[in-house]
């Protein structure tokens, strides 16, 4: 038989411990969230750096720090959580089936369901460069759990693919614990991670940066000997005349974060082809009644203090659909131009202000953010610099929404007049 419950979080990681302690705060009581590791805190367990805390507590932190205030706030309102759980199937009709050593094989029958599972990384399998498969190619990830959590280094000599935050900060890392970084390689001609990384990653420890560039060969047989990389050009084709070989022993890979939408696709709910995860409206429910997505199962974050923000609307709202509490409904759809990529939610469906949170293709400066009802522009926000590794957020005022014309509101990125 099935047990009974009014909330369950999958994923006890930033998102499900801040979506948990919202519901509660809201009048919740009745939740249960499911953690597959063998402790709360998710990622970042192994993110041993600062810079967490920034926005929402007003001070730096690392990240276990971060993770243990929201841990504490779990315990002291005593949300139930199972560890060392797989949850292995949801229904349309909110039914968890999920087991552990503990428990065996079980299944929870929920009112509502918060999705917080987080993401995983991109590996070489993906990218299809060529060579053996020798020891010594890491996703930026594992060896930061390697050398952080179970204290071994992945190598010596070190060059890293791809620029995001991951590879970045483990680029400082691995310089700071002996090794050496030859090089970053990215394919695009712009970082995907933060401009503070950037500066305190690569810029203070004298780190290359090279653009446009990526790995087109591996080479080793048993262990990495050395990587071949080259130039790409405007359409990322590697250039021959350029390929210039590397010797190292270590290969780190930082090629994206894919979210973990596996059970989201058990349940049939829609997922956006850009940014993986689900389609959501303000309250981050799903196209299915009652199932919430928030974190980096919903779209990958840049800031953890985000994460928590968006997670805290999940809770929220699903308390609020456990109590049966309503706003007047309205159905208005969020469009881009293509240098918008996404917005996130991509749908609004109550009259309040909404916070809209989106990525840009490209680097473009001096431009503005505009928002339009058909020919209506309702905002028209200036930036010197819009970049796509640094998430931009926009808030849209209940009475912008009350006034609308159409069904429709496009974002778009316009040269400011004059440029």
């Amino acid at each position: 038989m099935a047990i009974k419950a009014d909330l369950v979080i999958i994923g006890g990681g930033p998102a499900g411990m801040s979506a948990a302690v919202a519901a509660y705060d809201a009048g919740i009581r009745d939740i249960i969230i499911l953690e597959r590791d063998k402790s709360l805190g998710g990622i970042l367990r192994q993110c041993i750096h600062n810079g967490f805390g920034l926005h929402r507590f007003k001070e730096e932190l690392t990240g276990p720090e971060y993770a243990y205030r929201y841990e504490m706030q779990v315990r002291e309102k005593n949300i139930p959580f199972k560890l060392n759980t797989m949850v292995l199937d949801i229904t349309s009709d909110k039914v968890v089936t999920a087991m552990n050593s503990e428990d065996g094989l079980f299944q929870i029958e929920a009112k509502s369901i918060i999705l917080a599972m987080g993401c995983r990384e991109r590996s070489k399998g993906a990218l299809n460069i060529a060579g053996y498969r020798p020891a010594g190619i890491f996703t930026a990830g594992t060896a930061q759990k390697f050398v952080n959590i179970d204290g071994y280094m992945p190598g010596r000599e070190v060059v890293i693919l791809g620029s995001g935050d991951i590879g970045l900060i483990m680029a400082r890392r691995m310089t700071l614990e002996g090794a050496k970084v030859k090089a970053v390689c990215e394919l695009m001609p712009y970082s995907g991670g933060l401009a503070r990384n950037i500066e305190q990653c690569l810029n203070d420890f004298n780190i290359p940066l090279h653009l446009s560039h990526t790995v087109v060969e591996v080479h080793g047989k048993e262990r990495v000997t050395g990587v071949t990389i080259a130039k790409v050009d405007e359409r990322r084709k590697p250039i021959p005349e350029t390929r210039q070989f590397i010797e190292c022993d270590t290969l780190l890979l930082s090629v994206g974060l894919l979210p973990e939408n596996e059970l989201t696709k058990c349940a049939d709910i829609a997922l956006d082809r850009i940014t993986g995860g689900a389609v959501v409206d303000q309250n981050r429910q799903t196209e299915i009644e009652g199932v919430f997505a928030c974190g980096n199962v919903l779209h990958v974050h840049d800031l953890v203090d985000y994460v928590s923000e968006e997670s805290e609307i999940a809770g929220k709202a699903a308390a609020e659909y456990i109590l049966g509490n309503k706003k007047p409904a309205t159905d208005i759809n969020l469009v881009t131009d293509g240098k918008v990529r996404y917005t996130v939610p991509q749908k609004i469906s109550a009259e309040e202000n909404v916070t809209v949170y989106f990525r840009v293709a490209d680097v473009y400066r001096d431009v503005a953010i505009v928002v339009r009802d058909g020919e209506n522009v309702l905002i028209n926000k200036k930036k010197q610099k819009v970049a796509p590794g640094e998430m931009e957020a926009i808030t849209i005022t209940a009475e912008m929404i009350k006034n609308l014309e159409g069904k429709t509101l496009s974002f778009s990125i316009e040269q400011k007049e004059g440029k």
